[in-house]
């Protein structure tokens, strides 16, 4: 969500997701071409249904595509397809490491407010973005076909990243690289599961956070029971700590040092993300009392993610996320 997304929390209000459709099934895959080209695709038409509950219809599966927000951006590329435009490819670089975009991604803008202008002239045939912004969607389908992603769902949101990753795949002719890249999680999953249950941590409680400074205060955002990474986490057995506030979308809360105190199990193991370079809970907190009293600082059981684990990405993203929280509880 930022740079550290926060802004886009109470900016964004989600609508519901529903299932995508098809119109047609794969055919024999074509040779893939540069500047953002799907392969392997339908000969005609294909109609997709996004979570605006609109139908989509492209003439052929999309070529030239731009993204708009990250985790879709993630998918694109994961999926072989090198999109025509990302909105803050440089913010992209640095907080997604797990499919890195080539020189020849031009940059169309900020996700709060991308170019019109950079993206007209791009000629694309997909736009995909997150966004309930209907001036922004409405400007955007004046140039080509939109699709709209959910981008969190607190219910369910394994599942919903999964389902968007199929949606786009049948966008731009990839549906056998979806298959591929969930199988791949999946396993990995089901392999760090069985890790950390040799490790004797099944059910241990852990918690996932990120945080900045403002001025001398420095606030802690927490993921809840729901979120993304919360999810990948407890589909291996482990189980998240965190109780407080949060929003009904993200599933994120804001909280302050003192907040943190919350979290009294002698066994929590406390996860934070830091890509952008400034560490506040290294750093920031080094000398802070109230940090240094609590139970996981006490027991040296803070861990800060490798820079460029997306906590909002797709399934490669996850998998980066998965493997780092075994490696934690094993090494």
């Amino acid at each position: 969500m930022p740079l550290l997304r926060r802004a886009l929390v109470g900016l964004i209000a989600v609508l519901a997701l529903s299932a995508c459709g098809t119109t047609e099934a794969p055919v024999a895959e074509p040779a893939a071409t540069s500047g953002g080209t799907a392969t392997g695709a339908p000969a005609g038409p294909i109609t997709v249904t996004d979570s605006r509950g609109k139908q989509v219809t492209l003439d052929r599966p999309a070529a030239k595509v731009v993204g708009l927000e990250w985790g879709e951006v993630e998918m694109l590329v994961s999926l072989g397809v090198m999109p025509a435009g990302v909105a803050d490819a440089k913010g992209y670089g640095t907080w997604v490491t797990a499919a890195k975009l080539d020189a020849s991604v031009k940059d169309v803008g900020t996700r709060q407010e991308p170019s019109v202008d950079s993206i007209a002239a791009l000629q694309p045939d997909l736009i995909v973005m997150e966004t309930d912004d209907v001036q922004l969607a409405g400007q955007m389908e004046k140039i080509a076909p939109v699709i709209v992603f959910k981008g969190s769902d607190a219910t369910r949101n394994l599942d919903r990243m999964r389902e968007d990753l199929k949606l786009i795949a049948t966008a731009v002719g990839k549906t056998a690289e979806a298959d591929k890249l969930l199988a791949d999680l999946d396993a990995t999953l089901a392999d760090g599961k069985q890790k950390l249950a040799a490790a004797g941590v099944t059910g241990k409680q852990f918690a996932m956070a990120d945080g900045w400074k403002e001025g001398s205060t420095i606030s802690v955002r927490m993921f809840g029971k729901g979120a993304l990474v919360s999810d990948v986490a407890e589909q291996m057995g482990l189980t998240n700590a965190w109780t407080g506030e949060v929003d009904k979308v993200w599933v994120l809360g804001t909280t302050d040092v003192e907040g943190l105190t919350a979290l009294k199990n002698a066994d929590t193991r406390f996860f934070y993300n830091a890509s952008e370079g400034v560490d506040v809970f290294a750093d920031g907190l080094a000398s802070n009392a109230i940090w240094k009293s609590l139970p996981f600082v006490e027991k040296q059981q803070v861990t800060k993610l490798p820079d460029g684990i997306w906590t909002f990405g797709g399934p490669l993203s996850c998998k980066q996320y998965a493997e780092a929280l075994v490696k934690a509880y094993t090494a």
